[in-house]
């Protein structure tokens, strides 16, 4: 008798041969199960391993920190109203991010813009400065935050009695690195509308903040 035709597993007369079958058959079975099983863990954690697991951590890049009052690039720059301090340069996130500090904010600003393809973050460190995104207006103080979201018209003025400092990030980074590069400049280019279209920015109108 052949107990391994299809659909004799397990006839009487050979126990032992059948049991073996099945003991193969569950352990395929449970291994299978905890194959399975470790892959959905792994696409449930976003394809990170999950706790009890172990892992090298990927090389990383060499680590630059950038002192206080530094600029990334050793070469700070001026707006006229501020100083410029960059901390972030657009190629070390691949464009995904562009950070600056502004310095020594006195009274002025940039004029009412916005931006085609970039989220702007202000945080302000010192003083008080006043923001208009949108139609809202709003003052800010140390340790507070606003976003302007992209294609939304804002800008913002210190207004405080001492000078005012701010984190601004540009995310993405767009051409906005070199748009501070360029206006810092020796020879900085006429901001005009035209002007501003190369760097991804609409001019809207003069700061309403600035009287």
């Amino acid at each position: 008798m052949d107990c391994f035709k299809p659909g004799r597993i397990g006839l009487r007369g050979c126990p032992q041969r059948t049991g073996n079958r099945r003991v193969r058959y569950w352990i395929m079975r449970r291994r299978s199960f905890l194959q399975f099983t470790a892959a959905m863990n792994v696409a449930a954690s976003g394809g990170h391993l999950v706790a009890g697991q172990s892992a090298s951590p990927p090389p990383g890049p060499d680590l630059h920190v950038v002192g206080s009052g530094e600029d990334r690039f050793g070469h700070p720059h001026s707006l006229g109203f501020s100083s410029l301090l960059f901390k972030i340069g657009s190629s070390e996130t691949s464009g995904g991010l562009f950070l600056i500090e502004h310095r020594n904010l006195v009274r002025g600003g940039p004029p009412l813009h916005l931006h085609l393809y970039q989220e702007e973050w202000f945080y302000v460190m010192a003083g008080e400065v006043a923001f208009q995104v949108g139609d809202q207006r709003l003052r800010l103080h140390p340790g507070e935050s606003v976003l302007a979201p992209r294609r939304v018209p804002h800008t913002f003025a210190s207004v405080g009695a001492q000078p005012a400092a701010m984190l601004i990030a540009f995310c993405p980074a767009g051409k906005m690195e070199q748009y501070f590069r360029d206006m810092s400049g020796p020879n900085p280019p006429n901001m005009d509308a035209q002007t501003m279209r190369g760097y991804e920015l609409e001019l809207i109108g003069p700061n309403p903040l600035v009287k």
